[in-house]
């Protein structure tokens, strides 16, 4: 996970994802750094638009939620037990996108 988390902040301070890169942020958080997996990593990302990834992989807010009754109580935990599990697919998604 760090992996993609430096990555993610290297996109986000607009540099270059490059295998350097990566490791220097590796190095820098006391991650022992895994050549082949940043080189892996890297690769994975080789013309991707990770802003568009992102975006994709990021969920909409609910609908309002109906007004909460003793009889609505049991519904809006399946509703929300079902978001949840929406969330983990996206962020598992996300996971493969990146390697």
């Amino acid at each position: 996970m760090e992996y993609i988390y430096s990555a993610m902040l290297l996109h986000a301070a607009d540099k270059k994802i490059d295998e350097a890169s990566v490791k220097k942020v590796l190095d820098a958080a006391g991650v022992k750094a895994d050549d082949a997996r940043i080189k892996a990593l890297v690769a994975a990302l080789d013309g991707v638009n990770i802003e568009e990834a992102m975006n994709k992989a990021a969920i909409a807010p609910s609908a309002a939620a109906p007004a909460a009754t003793a009889d609505a109580a049991p519904a809006a935990k399946k509703e929300e037990k079902k978001e949840e599990k929406k969330e983990e697919d996206a962020a598992a998604g996300l996971g493969a996108l990146f390697g």
